[in-house]
């Protein structure tokens, strides 16, 4: 892809979705390209309130790292030509069924090309009937107890940038998800302490976060991110951001 025709797809990408006034152009032509970074926030289901201040931290954490972030809510979206414009595509807080046949087909050509998906929250209450996703995603919401209680996150691996920053204990408030369908061969970088709260049911192996990689491409999830006051934890943007960034493939 020239540099000519790249700028003008930024704008035309940014005018369509609405963001140009968050997003910052290339000055010249000779600069690079920032990565473009693909929000999927479409809910069938639940739909968290939070999800707009998720998408203002993403847009956020992409302006201050050199990646731009687009949202949408519209499915069609989810085909080959304008999936591979996108280094990285996050599901944030999605619910039920989302992709029809088709643009489900379309994204897992884009994985199985090399690209990147990153699940957040809710991404894990969705697409039920896609055993695919189900694999890609890492496991599928089996339920929370009511309320945002206060927890403790083991932090069992700190060798990725998301958990680097972290000690090795995590304690913050959120909605605690229980887990079912776990995929065995994801790499496990927290894991919730259930001693620490009611409401459990995964038992001493609760893991909360982690990635893999699979069918060609990356994949990270984290269960965090209910409350809208996750977007303003620096430790926690900062795990969405190193997160972003081994989806990007910079670390």
């Amino acid at each position: 892809m020239n540099k000519v025709y790249s700028f003008f797809l930024l704008l035309n990408l940014a005018l369509y979705q609405g963001n140009a006034i968050d997003i910052a152009l290339p000055q010249t032509m000779e600069e690079a390209v920032p990565e473009l970074v693909l929000v999927f926030t479409k809910t069938e289901g639940f739909r968290h309130e939070n999800i707009e201040k998720g998408v203002k931290t993403l847009r956020e954490l992409g302006r201050e790292n050199g990646f731009i972030v687009l949202q949408t809510e519209t499915s069609e979206d989810f085909n080959t030509e304008n999936l591979k414009n996108f280094r990285l595509v996050v599901f944030l807080s999605t619910t039920g069924d989302v992709l029809n046949d088709v643009q489900q087909k379309a994204f897992e050509d884009y994985i199985r090309n090399g690209g990147a998906f990153m699940g957040i929250h809710a991404a894990s209450d969705t697409e039920y009937d896609w055993p695919w996703y189900g694999k890609l995603v890492g496991g599928y919401f089996a339920g929370h107890p009511q309320g945002t209680p206060k927890a403790k996150i083991n932090v069992v691996d700190k060798s990725h940038p998301s958990t680097a920053h972290l000690s090795d204990v995590w304690e913050r408030t959120d909605e605690w998800y229980n887990f079912k369908n776990l995929n065995p061969e994801v790499n496990v970088l927290l894991n919730l302490d259930e001693t620490s709260y009611e409401g459990g049911t995964n038992g001493e192996n609760h893991p909360f976060a982690w990635y893999h990689e699979y069918d060609g491409g990356r994949s990270f999830f984290t269960g965090g991110a209910h409350t809208k006051a996750s977007f303003d934890e620096p430790a926690f943007r900062q795990h969405l951001l190193g997160a972003m960034e081994w989806c990007l493939g910079r670390k």
